[in-house]
């Protein structure tokens, strides 16, 4: 049964002593349905009620039990089903009023999920906790093109940074990245680009490789390849836009042929 924001009532009394609820925040994965962990599984067959992302592969519903309660409260720029505090007080509702209740977030949502956003929220209201950790984009987004975050002899590290902050401005994170040789990788950035190409073109790393990879790991994957001057041309003519990661270095220039790799594992599966 799938729920709209307007008929659902947020309210929740304070729960009676030995009152108690269950709340699972589980990471869906970057996008391909079989990214998806046995326990992630386990987890939505044995929901009674789940919230879903807007980010998640809604194929992964389809475990879920024929009497689930479904609810989407995804978030996508400018578009918002639930309010986060919406979000918040409904999880200890539900919980409350049928029990199990599963948070399915796209990603891992310990990786710029507010996954323990949630659970500092509920704690407090007497709900059993549990996190199911999911593979986050940052990582599987590049593999999936041949793109090695870390190699000998070309990136010892790499970081992962949100393009976009609470404030909607983009990370002071950005410049300190820009310096080192790591490997930068930034999630929500494309509105930002502009200033990302700005940050690394006045550490004069105008040449360095960069790779925009827009709905990763799924049968709409778009992807563009340039440098720092270049790359704002590519995501024009490619008509690159969110959901998209970033990925900045040396290793792009590292990508291997994956050719058909991942059709053939999956047929043999």
């Amino acid at each position: 049964m799938n729920i709209k924001a307007e008929n659902i009532n947020l309210e929740h009394p304070i729960p009676p002593l030995g009152a108690r609820g269950r709340l699972t925040v589980v990471g869906a994965g970057p996008g391909d349905v079989d990214l998806i962990t046995l326990k992630a599984i386990k987890a939505i067959e044995s929901a009674d009620v789940i919230l879903y992302d807007a980010l998640i592969n809604e194929e992964l519903l389809k475990y879920a039990s024929q009497d689930v309660e479904l609810i989407f409260v995804g978030k996508r720029k400018g578009c918002y089903a639930f309010q986060q505090e919406q979000i918040n007080e409904l999880i200890v509702s539900k919980a409350k009023e049928k029990g199990h209740v599963v948070r399915l977030k796209g990603g891992d949502p310990f990786i710029f999920g507010r996954g323990a956003e949630e659970i500092d929220y509920v704690k407090p209201f007497g709900l059993e906790t549990f996190v199911v950790p999911g593979i986050s984009s940052s990582v599987a987004v590049p593999a999936y093109q041949g793109i090695p975050l870390t190699k000998r002899g070309v990136s010892e590290s790499f970081w992962v940074i949100t393009g976009t902050t609470k404030a909607h401005k983009l990370s002071e994170d950005v410049a300190i990245a820009a310096k080192s040789t790591a490997t930068i990788v930034i999630l929500m950035g494309m509105g930002k680009l502009d200033d990302i190409v700005r940050i690394f073109s006045e550490e004069n790393k105008q040449d360095t490789a960069i790779a925009i990879i827009q709905d990763g790991t799924t049968e709409n994957e778009k992807v563009g390849f340039g440098t720092i001057s270049t790359i704002s041309k590519v995501v024009a003519e490619k008509q690159l836009a969110n959901p998209a990661i970033i990925i900045i270095g040396d290793v792009v220039k590292e990508r291997v042929k994956l050719t058909s790799v991942f059709e053939e594992v999956n047929q043999n599966l």
